[in-house]
């Protein structure tokens, strides 16, 4: 099936759900679309300055992926540009009406993303503390993700 074909499937079937939406669902659902739209943007405007920004280290200041400061930069970007795909992807769901509401799972893996993002741009000198602080937020997202898992696994 072509991408035009699903297009336009996706789009009267967005009608057909539009014509039997009570008031809060179509507000729901427009949210969804402005929103989905807004994160959009930020996504190509934060790909542009990616590029933008590894193109200058590649050509004005040798790329040396080795160095802390540059792997730390490019990565923490990359990850941040992942972490913002991963939100839209999670709204386009509620927008297409695959999903009803955001779903909880979904929230805590992209805080499960962030949070390696941190421990990626991580300073070397950061304390102790703050470390343990990071380990114990993503092993309390972790169990939680897994207790999640396990409960829909028993729905299913």
């Amino acid at each position: 099936m072509n991408n035009s074909n699903q297009t336009g499937t996706t789009l009267e079937r967005l009608r057909r759900d539009w014509a039997v939406m009570t008031f809060y669902e179509r507000f729901e659902q427009a949210v969804a679309i402005i929103l989905s739209a807004v994160i959009a943007v930020i996504i190509l405007v934060s790909l542009a300055q990616l590029i933008q920004i590894v193109f200058s280290l590649l050509i004005i200041d040798a790329f040396n992926p080795l160095d802390h400061k540059i792997f730390q930069t490019v990565f923490g970007m990359i990850m941040t540009l992942l972490i913002a795909m991963e939100f839209k992807h999670s709204i386009v769901r509620v927008a297409l009406r695959r999903d009803s509401i955001i779903q909880v799972k979904t929230v805590i893996l992209i805080g499960l993303i962030a949070l390696s993002r941190k421990f990626v741009i991580l300073d070397p000198d950061v304390g102790p503390a703050k470390v343990a602080a990071l380990a114990g937020a993503t092993l309390a997202l972790g169990l939680t993700y897994w207790l999640l898992r396990e409960r829909d696994d028993r729905i299913v």
